[in-house]
């Protein structure tokens, strides 16, 4: 993405060859093509669904002229200089990167919430750095930040994947260029850069269908797309392509990326198979390079238009997406319309020309930063700047999150039945908004199963010597009952057994994956394993079990689909319970709320009514728990509805105490206080019979 074609410039050859020409014009074209598919995508990305793949465009590009620089220096000089090569780097990439991070930074305290200070803070350290790429692949592959919101430099993750892949790329010129004579050859290059892009591509299939959101962001499964370049660069420096294939070769190449553009979509499994069809279509207009033939790809993409596009894709590239960020708080919404995605686009051109002429052509032009010291000196700088705006924008949030328990202030749901429900305008929220999503019962992080994992895990809780042993099975939305649990098991004495796993409801119906939409096979293993392990070995008095009404069957086709599947599948596990002398107790679902709730609170904390949901609006048409009860007459249900919602509207905040953490779960605080109305609700089914084997 970074690599710049006119660092190669030089008179030029009269060769056709893209190897055999020092200054590339249809590749600065092909830059600009990359750089307009990202731009599209993320200003309205329904007007092309798959321009993510620019990306895809641009780690060719680089992986191309990065090798191209590299195999001309150990031919030239029989060495390659690794001082150098991270000079150059240093000198292309920091000085715009660097002034956009600082700039994004110091602007984020003002027009993004507070609540969104901790996460931009990480990630500008983490993009400073430049191991975004693996912040995000830790983000993905965590189900507690599911619903975090896009920072505005989550986009670096692309130039960290770079960054990474020269970490290692140059150590095999470097080794290359040390062989003997006899066994220097490109023939010996050739195969080692095969090897090496083979493997990563192989990686990124095998990754791919199980974790496609975490894959997207990993350097093992990227540095195939940058290898794929460096092959290129390789085999042309030694061969041209036949000049009668050029002319199809250039448009069949724009072809395969315009149609990635075009069908594909955020469900397709990217990177993968899929990612071939961008890739070697960015490769094939590489060695397609210039041809005589009139109306060539060539002709399009070394246009003036196209190469001023080109020359400053760099810097709009890295203006753009924060531009969105901002525009879409400042408007308080989730998408761009007409007008304010042009404003955007305009702001991101102007800024980017700017940035070119300031500070990229100053650099080039005047030799600044050309020494080691120098560019040592100043990505050190450059860091710490950006390293101190982070530290600032966490001191404020560190300062915002201090608000302490209060036992008599915060009540939680017993303030339901006075005047204030939601609390006292005066007293803080506990936790305050803007650290919500760390009140977290600590089941989740000690043995809440992700979607990937199938190994039976649990945690147990209380004395191994009790009377009573009860079990918790299911979701997430049965976790954030645990701390109301763990209260009442506490109190009777019980030993409670937890099994829960994400996205996960108690069924054998075959539910859709969360993350992909394929079967969730995962899931109907580890329900088979809770099981056998709940009959064969705990044998609990009562088992609790809680899911989300939205879970979806496979192959149902939309939200909601195939409840009546998913209850029929929760009674065939619940039978063999009962028929143990399981007692089988399900908790209603809570109701869902207005996405990025937390964030609602914090900005209308002295009135958090205005985040709350109307019932009709927060509870699903139907909830598979209630329908499966209703066809098991020994089973129970517990509706705490009511310590939710309070008339016809659920709400955000009671007793003063912040009653979820995100859009559906509770918090492990507000779980806790409601312990008492749990523990009424099972005291009218032991008293109306219904619960035998509790005590």
């Amino acid at each position: 993405m970074t690599a710049d074609t006119r660092t190669l410039a030089a008179p030029a050859s009269t060769a056709s060859a893209p190897g055999a020409r020092r200054f590339l014009p249809e590749v600065q074209g092909l830059r600009a093509v990359a750089v307009l598919l990202v731009l599209i995508y993320h200003v309205d990305h329904d007007l092309l669904p798959g321009g993510y793949v620019g990306v895809d465009v641009f780690f060719v590009i680089s992986g191309f002229l990065i090798t191209t620089l590299l195999l001309r220096e150990a031919r030239e000089t029989g060495r390659v200089s690794l001082a150098g090569f991270y000079v150059r780097r240093i000198r292309r990439i920091l000085p715009a990167a660097g002034l956009v991070l600082a700039v994004t930074g110091a602007l984020s305290f003002v027009l993004l919430p507070e609540f969104r200070l901790l996460d931009t803070a990480m990630q500008l350290a983490a993009s400073a750095f430049y191991v975004e790429n693996l912040f995000l692949a830790d983000q993905a592959v965590d189900y507690l930040a599911a619903e975090a919101a896009a920072s505005p430099v989550q986009h670096f993750w692309s130039l960290a994947v770079e960054e990474q892949f020269y970490l290692v790329w140059p150590l095999l010129f470097v080794g290359w260029a040390a062989l003997p004579r006899r066994l220097r050859t490109v023939r010996a290059l050739l195969a080692a850069t095969l090897i090496l892009a083979a493997a990563s591509l192989a990686c990124s299939i095998a990754m791919t269908p199980d974790g496609p959101q975490q894959s997207y962001f990993l350097p093992q499964t990227r540095m195939w797309e940058l290898a794929v370049g460096g092959v290129l660069a390789i085999f042309l420096s030694r061969r041209e392509v036949p000049a009668a294939l050029r002319w199809v070769l250039g448009w069949a190449g724009l072809a395969a990326i315009g149609a990635a553009a075009w069908y594909y979509s955020d469900a397709t499994p990217f990177p993968g198979w899929t990612a071939l069809l961008p890739v070697l279509g960015a490769a094939a207009v590489i060695a397609a390079g210039h041809n005589g033939r009139r109306l060539s790809s060539y002709q399009v993409l070394s246009s003036p238009p196209a190469r001023f596009v080109g020359d400053i894709s760099y810097a709009l590239y890295l203006w753009h997406w924060p531009l969105i960020v901002f525009a879409l708080s400042l408007t308080d919404s989730t998408r761009l319309g007409p007008l304010h995605g042009a404003l955007v686009l305009a702001a991101s051109f102007l800024l980017a020309w700017a940035t070119k002429v300031a500070v990229e052509d100053p650099v080039r032009r005047f030799g600044l930063l050309r020494t080691g010291r120098a560019a040592a000196a100043f990505a050190v700088c450059a860091s710490l700047l950006v390293g101190l705006i982070a530290a600032g924008q966490y001191a404020r949030y560190d300062h915002l999150r201090g608000v302490e328990f209060d036992p008599v202030r915060h009540v939680g749901p017993s303030a339901l039945g006075t005047a204030e429900p939601a609390g006292s305008p005066d007293v803080p929220i506990y936790p305050a908004p803007v650290a919500a999503d760390e009140d977290v019962p600590d089941v989740f992080e000690r043995c809440q199963a992700s979607p990937r994992l199938t190994e039976l895990r649990s945690c147990v809780y209380g004395p191994a010597d009790a009377d009573t042993t009860v079990a918790v099975t299911g979701d997430s939305h049965a976790a954030h009952w645990v701390p109301a649990l763990r209260e009442i098991a506490r109190e009777r004495g019980w030993r409670l057994h937890i099994y829960a796993k994400s996205s996960c409801a108690f069924t054998t119906t075959l539910l859709e994956h969360p993350a992909d939409g394929r079967d969730y096979t995962e899931c109907a293993d580890w329900n088979a394993s809770v099981l056998a392990e709940l009959t064969e070995q705990v044998r609990p008095d009562a088992v609790f079990t809680s899911s989300s009404a939205r879970s979806q069957a496979a192959g149902a086709g939309f939200p909601e689909a195939g409840s009546t599947d998913i209850a029929a599948g929760m009674n065939e596990l619940w039978a063999p319970l009962e028929e143990a002398g399981t007692d089988v107790v399900a908790i209603r679902d809570t109701p869902r709320m207005g996405a990025r709730l937390p964030e609602c609170v914090s900005e209308h904390a002295a009135a958090p009514g205005a985040c709350a949901r109307g019932r009709a609006d927060a509870f699903a048409d139907q909830d598979p728990q209630l329908l499966a009860a209703g066809n098991a007459p020994d089973a129970d249900v517990v509706d705490l509805t009511d310590a939710l919602c309070l008339g016809g509207e659920c709400l955000p905040v009671i007793g003063n105490v912040m009653v979820y953490r995100d859009s559906q779960h509770l918090t492990a605080t507000y779980s806790r206080l409601a312990a008492p109305r749990l523990a009424a609700a099972i005291e009218d089914l032991e008293e109306a019979g219904s619960l035998s084997g509790l005590s």
